[in-house]
């Protein structure tokens, strides 16, 4: 028998949640082959079996969230039905089996409010979503560590307490769930101990009162956000309220680029496998123009600028209209023209199909985006925290220009032609330091000799 454990997606990850199990009880599986889908605040990835065999046991439903290295199923062995775990401190008969191959625990000292770097981001989220002081919460994980199970042990514990009269609201989630939904809890009949409005009770209401809101009496649809719509407008409006943002726009000339990509452009795709966008030469710009600039590959501490050694270059991959996500190429300074162009393809193909591991979503220190393939004009993109610059390629078009030849002459030719627009935190740097920057890409883009670094 084999043992499926939630694996270690990332170093800073403590849990994750199994959305789906893409393989019933019973069925065979074959080594290697995708067999649940798992998420977690950085990264929705597919997990492959460890081994060939039957499904014989699943101990965690879909939607349940458990700490790393938990036993999920089993593959070989006698078949034998479902097994749930249980996340709170009220444990039923079903979930023993499963309670029975986790490690066990050892309850330590709760950590003090001021000690958060010891929380797995799911536990910040919950804790602070609930208003809830980290020092009153016991800790069963690792060295006295706060799992999601003992954050939600909480809540359950806090929300069971006697009112002290009808209709008080005891749980922290059942107050934000009232104040998220505009409620009046006056409205909300209680059904918890002496009158106590429980969670059930205030989902109830809000699925009431969505039911009548959804009835299409004007062809209106209503559409909940998805798990990484949500953390996307959080993390947008979140970078709203702390970066000055400030936009910067440059045209520039690809014209060079343009004839590298017609003369190399064929003979890549049969070499590569895929197609050689414009992307590639404004990240190979970009990332020699941080050289010169370095003020724009860095992050804002406490009133401090902390200029990074390595460039990290995160690339904006769109996830099919379901929402973004922001792979980082590692020390992409170290990298050629064919080299990155050969990353940003294996990352957006990797997000695409959920391969992608949470390290490989962190540590960016300067972003692009890229919408130049839809046709865009001009992008003022929102800054991705904690770096200062996100810079958003749009679309290349022909246009008329004028060039200068060699003895001063001036004519107008037809040329490639397209706008870098850089949102930066004017916190960081200023208007010029940023002018110059955009310059100094546009230089490179239209005087680099391209076809050498395709050869």
């Amino acid at each position: 028998m084999t043992n499926v454990k939630m694996p270690q997606l990332g170093e800073t990850v403590a849990d994750g949640t199994v959305t789906k199990w893409l393989k019933n009880l019973g069925d065979t599986v074959t080594k290697g082959e995708p067999l649940f889908e798992v998420s977690t605040d950085k990264v929705d990835t597919e997990i492959p079996a460890p081994a060939d065999g039957r499904l014989s046991r699943i101990f965690v439903n879909e939607g349940e969230t458990v700490d790393v290295g938990t036993v999920l199923a089993v593959i070989g062995g006698d078949l034998v039905d479902h097994v749930e775990v249980t996340n709170s401190s009220h444990s039923s008969p079903s979930a023993t089996s499963a309670k029975d191959v986790r490690a066990p625990v050892t309850k330590m000292e709760p950590p003090s409010i001021e000690d958060r770097s010891r929380l797995s981001p799911v536990v910040r989220r919950l804790i602070e979503e609930n208003d809830l002081d980290p020092s009153t919460i016991s800790g069963t994980g690792p060295n006295g560590r706060i799992t999601r199970s003992d954050v939600l042990a909480f809540i359950e514990r806090e929300a069971s307490m006697p009112a002290t009269s009808p209709g008080t609201l005891q749980s922290p989630i059942v107050r934000r769930l009232i104040r998220d939904h505009s409620i009046d809890p006056s409205t909300v009949t209680g059904t918890g101990p002496n009158g106590t409005i429980s969670r059930s009770d205030v989902e109830s209401k809000i699925s009431a009162g969505a039911t009548s809101a959804t009835v299409p009496v004007d062809g209106d649809e209503v559409i909940a956000f998805t798990r990484i719509r949500r953390l996307t407008a959080h993390h947008m409006v979140d970078s709203k309220s702390v970066s000055a943002h400030t936009l910067m726009v440059k045209e520039v000339d690809y014209e060079r680029v343009e004839l590298a990509r017609r003369s190399q452009g064929d003979r890549f795709k049969e070499v590569e496998g895929f197609g050689l966008s414009y992307l590639p030469f404004n990240a190979i710009a970009a990332i020699e123009a941080l050289r010169e600039f370095p003020h724009l590959n860095a992050s804002v501490g406490n009133d401090e600028l902390i200029v990074h050694g390595s460039i990290n270059l995160g690339i904006a991959v769109d996830l099919d209209n379901e929402g973004l996500v922001v792979p980082v190429i590692t020390d992409a300074n170290r990298n050629g023209l064919r080299e990155i162009a050969r990353a940003v393809h294996d990352l957006a193909t990797r997000a695409r199909t959920k391969k992608l591991e949470a390290d490989e979503l962190a540590g960016g220190t300067f972003t692009i985006t890229n919408p130049g393939p839809f046709g865009t004009l001009l992008t003022g993109a929102i800054i991705n925290q904690p770096q200062v610059a996100i810079l958003s390629t749009d679309g290349v078009v022909r246009k008329p220009v004028v060039v200068t030849s060699a003895d001063g002459g001036e004519a107008i030719a037809i040329h490639s032609v397209g706008l870098l627009a850089l949102t930066f935190d004017h916190r960081a740097v200023d208007g010029a330091y940023v002018a110059r920057f955009l310059k100094r890409m546009a230089d490179i883009l239209n005087t680099r000799e391209w076809e050498s670094d395709l050869s």
